[in-house]
C-alpha cells in the first residue's frame, strides 16, 4: 500500500517519490504489490468516473533493496523530456552508501567496463574488448569512516546494472548488506540510498531538487 510521505512531489507532469528498500520499481512477484502499479492506483483513485488508465512514465530504477528517490512522468510528453535529460547526463543522481573497509583516498573516480550475466542477474567487471561490456564510471567522496567502515557519497555518471554494487566490490570496498557482491557482514540491509536528485522540470524548466535522509539505521552509526 502506498504511503502519502512516500510522495515528495507531485503535478500534472510529474511524480517524484521516496521507494523504500524491498519494494521493486517494476515486475514484482504477482504476490507482491511494486511501486509502479501502487503509483497507477495512487493516480486513478485521484480520477475517479474517469475510463481513462492514468499515463505513468518509468524515467529511472532502483533495485529492489535499494531506498531512494525517483522520478516519474506523468505525460508521454514529460517522459520524453525527462528521458533526454537522462540520456544527456542532465539529471543528477546521488547515493550515500557505507561501505566495509575504507577507500584508500579521500575521494576519486573508479572506471570499468561491466557485463550483465542474464542467467545470474548479477554484473562483474570485465575487459573493455569482451562483448557486451559497457564503460562504467562513478566518482565518490568519503565523508566519514569509523570501526572500518566508511560513509561515502557517490555520483553515478553512467547507469549499468548494479554499477555502484560491482565497482565499490571490485575496489575492494563492498557495501555493507550487500549479499550478492562479497560483503562480510549479510545480516544487515544493504546500505545504499539515493538520497538527492536534480533536474529541469519537464514543461517550466524550473530546477527541481530533492533529499533524503537514509532510513537505514546503519546510516546513523556514521552520520556526519
Amino acid at each position: 500500500m502506498l504511503k502519502k510521505e512516500w510522495i515528495l512531489y507531485e503535478d500534472k507532469d510529474i511524480l517524484v517519490v521516496y521507494k523504500p528498500a524491498g519494494i521493486a520499481v517494476q515486475n514484482a512477484r504477482t504476490s507482491q504489490m511494486d511501486l509502479e502499479h501502487m503509483l497507477l492506483n495512487y493516480l486513478a483513485e485521484q480520477t475517479q468516473g474517469s475510463r481513462q488508465i492514468p499515463y505513468l512514465g518509468i524515467i529511472h530504477r532502483l533495485d529492489q533493496p535499494v531506498e531512494g528517490i525517483l522520478v516519474f512522468a506523468r505525460t508521454p510528453a514529460a517522459a520524453a523530456e525527462l528521458n533526454r535529460q537522462m540520456q544527456s547526463g542532465k539529471m543528477d543522481k546521488r547515493y550515500l552508501a557505507v561501505t566495509e573497509g575504507v577507500p584508500g583516498q579521500t575521494q576519486g573516480i573508479l572506471v570499468d567496463y561491466l557485463k550483465k550475466e542474464g542467467r545470474t542477474n548479477l554484473s562483474r567487471v570485465a575487459a573493455p574488448e569482451e562483448r557486451e561490456a559497457k564503460r562504467a564510471e562513478l566518482s565518490y567522496h568519503v565523508l566519514n569512516s569509523e570501526d572500518g567502515e566508511a560513509l561515502v557519497e557517490i555520483h553515478l555518471k553512467t547507469g549499468r546494472h548494479h554499477q555502484i554494487r560491482v565497482q565499490m566490490a571490485h575496489a575492494g570496498t563492498p557495501l555493507a548488506g550487500d549479499r550478492k557482491y562479497g560483503a562480510g557482514n549479510t545480516d544487515a540491509q544493504l546500505c545504499l540510498c539515493a538520497y538527492k536528485l536534480q533536474f529541469q522540470h519537464p514543461r517550466t524548466h524550473k530546477k527541481m531538487e530533492f533529499s533524503v535522509r537514509p532510513s537505514n539505521p546503519h546510516f546513523k552509526n556514521l552520520a556526519v
